[in-house]
């Protein structure tokens, strides 16, 4: 008998304790940002995040407009593409050189406050970073 009591609060303890590691592990997958500020999948989450979505409509903006210079025919450098939902949208080298830090390469609207979050897109229209 008290071998099988030993044995039932046992698997009682096993029990527990594996309980209390499925409520505290956390939500493995989600959504998380990668090194470029970008929402990436992590796992296979069941719902997409406001955040995530609003951001993937950004890219996508960012890039229909993009793709609107490129089709009349402007030259991309160290230079601002204009303002979408808040963010300054702004053509940089990759890799950075100084010309990309100079005031007058950036947008007017982050410059002055008037926006505090910026795109940053290569000449090829990839994404560099989201701040």
């Amino acid at each position: 008998m008290k071998i099988l009591n030993k044995l039932i609060i046992g698997f009682i303890f096993i029990a527990i304790i594996i309980i209390i590691f499925l409520i505290f592990r956390g939500n493995e997958d989600s959504w998380i940002k990668n090194e470029k500020g970008i929402y990436v999948k992590h796992g296979n989450p069941s719902q997409i995040p406001d955040d995530a979505l609003k951001q993937q409509d950004l890219i996508n903006k960012t890039l229909k407009l993009y793709q609107q210079e490129n089709l009349k025919g402007i030259e991309f450098f160290s230079q601002c593409l204009g303002v979408i939902d808040g963010y300054a949208i702004d053509v940089v080298h990759v890799p950075r050189i100084e010309e990309d830090n100079l005031a007058e390469n950036q947008c007017d609207s982050f410059r002055s406050r008037e926006v505090l979050h910026f795109i940053e897109i290569d000449q090829n229209g990839n994404i560099v970073r989201i701040v």
